[in-house]
């Protein structure tokens, strides 16, 4: 049995893990070796795990059941169904503690997932382009890469202009993709069942279990639920607490500033919170408070 680990917060990086070097994957033509397993097992339903077993599908598909998930939440109870959905790969590694061949492969993964992206864009997948304002206030902030590179954030322009931009001296403008997490996960979901795979409800609570599993290859996509089953220190959750508002179609683009709006057709989105080592999935008053605060003096700028 191999185990394999996808290890990113899951509303921000779909990699192809299988075309790496040193991966199952035997070459772009998609052959299978003779001594390549046949039967694979995904552990988790959010977008990690759905976007693997889609990718083993495609690339491995063999007859029904060739993929099983098995996970103890599906959507939508997954914490995958609560991200924000915007598309800028962001507060995934430690800049400090990472190799050079390390960016070098984050920054492949990007792009791999950028272009991924586009090919869902439309209502089936609640993907779409979306125009975006980076509100700054230090002019040295204009010229900092997007992540990725820039060209993966089209249509982009520097404005110097407070009584249009919420009242800041600079506004960088550029168009990338919302994601609709509702709408993406049950697509994801629609099209493993219908190229044949299987999905067992269970959790695991030892190794011990997952060496009794079928199948051969086994990829963990758990997230935080790795640190337990694995016992995996390291691994620690970033609390991201979000408000809600009542969906408003007029509102067309994104900003990001001291917090940030997304505005998806199931609600607009306010965040802005980044909580390392908090666990908790009960909201916060205070930050309730502070994130509202926060975004009416954003829009009080715009009044001006």
């Amino acid at each position: 049995m191999a185990v394999r680990e996808s290890r990113s917060r899951g509303e921000s990086l779909a990699v192809d893990i299988l075309s790496e070097p040193g991966a199952l994957a035997t070459g772009s033509s998609g052959k299978r070796s003779a001594r390549t397993p046949r039967r694979f097992a995904v552990l988790g339903c959010g977008v990690n795990g759905l976007s693997t077993a889609r990718l083993l599908q495609r690339r491995f598909q063999n007859g029904s059941g060739t993929v099983t998930i098995y996970a103890k939440d599906l959507p939508p109870d997954t914490t995958s169904n609560i991200a924000g959905g915007f598309w800028s790969p962001t507060s995934v590694y430690d800049p400090s503690a990472v190799t050079a061949k390390f960016s070098e492969q984050f920054r492949l993964a990007c792009r791999i997932s950028n272009r991924a992206f586009q090919n869902l864009v439309g209502p089936e997948y609640g993907v779409r382009w979306i125009e975006t304002l980076e509100l700054i206030v230090n002019e040295a902030n204009l010229t900092r890469e997007l992540t990725g590179g820039n060209d993966l954030y089209p249509a982009q322009e520097i404005h110097r202009d407070p009584d249009h931009y919420f009242g800041f001296k600079y506004a960088r403008q550029y168009q990338t993709m919302l994601i609709e997490p509702p709408v993406y996960l049950n697509a994801l979901l629609r099209d493993f069942y219908i190229a044949g795979g299987k999905l067992i409800v269970k959790e695991f609570h030892s190794l011990e279990e997952l060496k009794r599993l079928p199948e051969q290859v086994i990829f963990n996509c758990t997230g935080l639920g790795a640190r337990a089953l694995f016992n995996d220190q390291q691994l620690e959750p970033v609390r991201g607490q979000l408000e809600i508002l009542l969906p408003q179609p007029e509102i067309d683009y994104c900003y990001l500033a001291s917090g940030y709006m997304f505005p998806r057709r199931d609600g607009i989105v306010l965040g802005g919170t980044w909580d390392h080592g908090d666990w908790s999935l009960k909201p916060n008053p205070e930050q309730t408070t502070e994130i509202l605060e926060t975004h009416a003096e954003i829009m009080k700028g715009l009044k001006q």
